[in-house]
């Protein structure tokens, strides 16, 4: 496996102080594109464990919400990027899935199956790497 960059390192050690997976990922590469790890921490705080539920995999709406920030052309009166920004998110999410089995906590965590797929370290590894592959 490559060496981690310094960013995964970061959002690794984001997790490992408490972040939660989406914060983790989406604070180790927030201010790249404009918005600061505060905000970052706020704006994604319910999107940990899986939305709160177990649904899409917290690192995973880390990572869809950088494709965001890196993509989205900010025009409030004529936006001409949601178009970009989806395909991009879903090529993302294709390839996280790819790796993983799947991008729904509960399936990756083996919740019914008893078979984890991965661990949430290894989720927001994957997710990190996607975004230095696709985002920078």
């Amino acid at each position: 496996m490559a060496e981690k960059s310094a960013r995964v390192a970061k959002a690794l050690e984001y997790h490992k102080k408490g972040y939660n997976c989406a914060q983790a990922v989406a604070c180790a590469y927030a201010d790249l594109f404009g918005v600061d790890e505060k905000t970052a921490f706020r704006m994604t705080e319910g999107f940990g464990f899986g939305m709160g539920a177990m649904g899409t995999c917290g690192a995973v709406s880390g990572m869809t919400f950088i494709a965001g920030l890196k993509n989205s052309d900010g025009n409030l009166d004529a936006p001409a990027t949601k178009k970009g920004t989806y395909k991009l998110s879903k090529t993302m999410l294709k390839a996280f899935e790819e790796k993983n089995g799947s991008v729904i906590c509960k399936e990756i965590k083996g919740v019914e199956t008893g078979k984890v797929l991965r661990t949430c370290d290894g989720c927001i590894e994957d997710a990190a790497r996607l975004i230095e592959e696709n985002l920078l």
